[in-house]
Formats: structure tokens, sequence, C-alpha cells
């Protein structure tokens, strides 16, 4: 009998508290429309996102007592979020809201108090694609410093949700730099991944299997430096460079890293040999390779050689092709100049194939191919079946546009962009149409959109992935600090 009692008193306490935190939840007594849409931070409205994205959590720009929003589905669906701070989407809530309107919009309406009085703006969409997007991001996070190596690391985020877990940490081996890493078409188990510093090497993983390789031989220039995978996991392009850094004397512009001697190999992994060509291996600078996706043709950046410093500012590299046979590890017999952005007194950077060889998509700025300090840096994007070649207006800014990779179905592409402070990269996502038309892009969404005004740290060299990658950090430590190197051939 007691024990019926003390469930019934439990039942009833609990139902007491239901209503009492019901009549206490505020709610928005009629607010006063106001002309136009929020000034949203980060800039949400409009943008196009993928089912199996985190939530938009955001604020607005001006002060607020509370902050609401109503998040309806154009097929189904509905959030409530009132709070003091932020709008802190519930993630269950929010990825059955996505799911459920794959393919069509959201409305989202906001209202704010101040003063003890509601205000509600007008209504904005964002639309919910129906491409999905790859397992997540794998990216550098790094101080953006340049005379000694600062805590930096590479690091996997879920884009289902806010988890980020650090793949490897410079701090495993103090004074290292971690660099350059690379997927196969955003295979989490083919990985390439540069250490720099006394414990230098290039640690190649796949399917489990950790190697650390010496790139350098007495032919080439340097070990490997920007790495491009082949689509059949044979082969993985590097250039070899020998850079300089330098810094600018005017306020605008910061630092620059020029080549003194650059050419382009690939790396034969079952064969541990270095393939490379004379027309790869030139006295001008050739750099940034990457193949196609049917493995058929390299692509790289190529300048004429300057007299440094006097002519730096007269590097300008083209957009470049050479034929490749995957079968014998040969190249053809002639370059080809897909882009001349020299005769636009422009220079090119990052070339990056669609997976599904529709498009190329590369960084051009003004000169050199150090385009990550350079503020007039903007993304184009090449018809690779007309030849056609545009400034993608869509998603470019006043300030530099740099990096960029595309996910595996070849419908979304994440680029690193300062338009946010002018000093440090961040990652914007945005989509491509059947007709190459970019969407506007969205910042990564953040749990607190607070969080990238606090953060000290530049995320480098954005790559999808799709899958979790696994790294043994103990073994990677092992095959780091250790004195052996499966030295290329």
């Amino acid at each position: 009998m007691k024990y019926v009692n003390r469930s019934i008193y439990v039942y009833v306490s609990g139902i007491l508290w239901m209503l009492f935190a019901f009549a206490c939840r505020e709610s928005v007594q009629s607010p006063r429309p106001v002309a136009g849409v929020p000034s949203l931070k980060p800039d949400y409205i409009g943008v196009t996102i993928p089912v199996g994205i985190a939530p938009l959590n955001f604020t607005v720009e001006e002060s607020f007592e509370k902050i609401q929003a109503v998040i309806e589905g154009s097929k189904k669906g509905r959030i409530d979020v009132l709070e003091k701070e932020y709008i802190r989407i519930p993630e269950k809530a929010w990825q059955t809201l996505l799911e459920e309107n794959r393919g069509d919009s959201l409305r989202i309406t906001v209202a704010i108090k101040q003063a003890g009085a509601w205000k509600q703006y007008q209504p904005f969409s964002v639309y919910v694609s129906p491409y999905p997007i790859d397992y997540g991001l794998v990216y550098r996070l790094i101080a953006p410093g340049y005379e000694v190596y600062s805590k930096m690391g590479i690091y996997q985020r879920r884009l289902a949700d806010f988890s980020q877990t650090a793949l490897i940490e410079n701090t495993l081996v103090p004074g290292s730099c971690v660099n350059c890493h690379s997927f196969r078409q955003t295979a989490p188990g083919k990985m390439s991944l540069h250490v720099r510093g006394d414990h230098g090497g290039t640690l190649l993983q796949q399917d489990g299997k950790l190697d650390i390789l010496n790139l350098k031989t007495p032919e080439t220039l340097s070990a490997g430096v920007y790495p491009y995978w082949h689509p059949s996991e044979k082969y993985i392009a590097y250039s070899v460079n020998k850079t300089q850094q330098g810094f600018h004397s005017v306020r605008d512009e910061r630092v620059e890293v020029v080549d003194l001697a650059s050419d382009v190999i690939v790396y034969d992994i079952e064969a541990n040999r270095i393939l490379t060509s004379p027309l790869l291996q030139t006295d001008d600078f050739e750099t940034f390779p990457a193949f196609s996706p049917d493995g058929r043709s390299l692509y790289f950046c190529l300048s004429a050689k300057k007299q440094l410093p006097n002519e730096y500012k007269e590097i300008r590299y083209n957009l470049c092709r050479i034929a490749f046979d995957p079968d014998k590890g040969t190249f053809g017999n002639s370059v080809d100049t897909l882009v001349a952005a020299d005769a636009m007194s422009k220079s090119v950077s990052f070339p990056r194939p669609s997976y599904d060889g529709k498009y190329l998509m590369y960084t051009l700025s003004d000169y050199g191919n150090f385009s990550i300090w350079h503020r007039e840096a903007d993304l184009w994007l090449l018809n690779l079946q007309t030849g056609e070649t545009r400034l993608l207006t869509e998603v470019n800014s006043p300030d530099v546009e740099s990096y960029h990779s595309w996910s595996s179905n070849s419908r979304w592409f994440v680029f690193s962009s300062r338009r946010g402070d002018g000093l440090y990269t961040r990652p914007y996502i945005a989509s491509l149409d059947e007709q190459g038309h970019a969407t506007k892009p969205f910042l990564l969404p953040q749990k607190n959109p607070a969080f990238y005004d606090a953060s000290f740290f530049s995320f480098n060299i954005p790559e999808f992935v799709s899958g979790p990658v696994h790294l043994d950090v103990r073994q990677a430590e092992s095959k780091i600090v250790g004195t052996y190197r499966k030295q290329a051939q």
C-alpha cells in the first residue's frame, strides 16, 4: 500500500511540475512586425543545405533579452525554439525535419525581445537539397603565425553533429609540423600526410597499414609537398618544391611564399618508385598536381621561371595537362595549356577536378601560388566538356577564397575563406546544380554561433571524407620518432 501511495505521489508530482514549467514558459505575445529579415550570425538566410548537416544554430547582430525561432517544413514538421543567448536547435528534431523536407525548403521566422517587448522579422527560407553529403571533413587547425610551429593538428569533424576528434597533433612530436593531408577521392582508408621538422617524413596509410616514406632522392628537389591520389589507388602525384618565405612591407599584404624551383613527380606505391618526365622537370616551375577522375590525365600549374626577388610579382601559373598511362606508368609527349592565366595577368593555384569529370575548380590570384594571403584570390570553374571557364560569383567575397575540395558525388564543395575577419580562414560549403550554378555558401555550423569569434585557429585544407578516419596515434608516433624511412627509388 505504501508503494502504491508513493507511486501515485511521484506521478502527481511529475504532472504538477510539467504544468508549472509549461505555465512559466514564456510565449511570444503580439509581436511587433518589422520590415526585412534579421541580420543573422552566421548568415544562413537563403542557403542550400544537405540532409545530414548539423543544426544551423544562430543568433542575431542586435542585442536582445530573448530570442525565438519557428522552423517550419514546407512538406511537414515544425520546431519551436526559445532561448536567452542564441538559437540552439535540438539535433534529433532537426535531422527529422531535414529528412521530411528533402528536396524542398524550411521557413524560419525569428522574433527577439527587447526592453520587455517582442518584435518579429519577416520569415526567410533555407533550402534542403535532394543530394546527400559525405560523412565529414578533415582539416588542419593552425594559428596564423609564420616563424615557428605553434600548436597544430589534423582533425576530423562529423558533419551531422558537432563532434570533432584529433587524428594527429604536433604535440605528439614537439617541434614538428603536420600538414598536407590527402585522401583518395574521399576514401578514409587511403591517406597521405606529411610531417615536417627533425623527424620529417610522409605517412602513408592504406586500409590500416601505415608506412613512413622518404620521397627525397638525389634526382628530386625535395620530399613530396602537395599530394593528389590517383583514382586507381596505385599512385600519388606530388610536387617537389624549394621555396622561400618573405614578408611584404605594405599593410594589406602580409606574407608570400614563392618557388625557387619546383617539379612534379608521381609515386608508384606498390613498386616504391618515383615516376617523372622531362616535361615535368624543367627550369620552369611546375606545382599543384591533380589526376583526372579517369586517371588518364595529370593537371598541374606551370609558370615561367623568374628572377627572384625582383620579379616575384611576375610569377604567374597557367593550368596545364599532360597525358598519363596508369597501366604503364608513363607520361605523354606534350603539355596542353587549358587556362592561360598569364595572358590575363593572373595566376592559377589548387586545380581540383570534380569526381564526375564535368568540372575543374581552381583559385585565381594576381601572381604566385600562395593564394591564401591574397585578398583578390577567387574561385573559378572550368567546364571540362566545353572548355568554358568562369568566375564563381555565387560564392566569392571581397576577401580571400582559396583551398577547395569536392564531395564524393561532386554535388558539394568546401572552400576556405577569410571573409569573416580577413585574418582567419573558415570552411564554407556550397552545392552545384545540374547546370553548374553554385548555391549561396554556408559556414560550417558550430554548437555555439560565437565559436569562430573565440577561436584563434585557422581551418586549413578542408577535405571531405566518406567515413570516419582511423589512425593509430601510437603507431604513428613510433613511425615518426623512429629512424627508419621507406626510401623511394
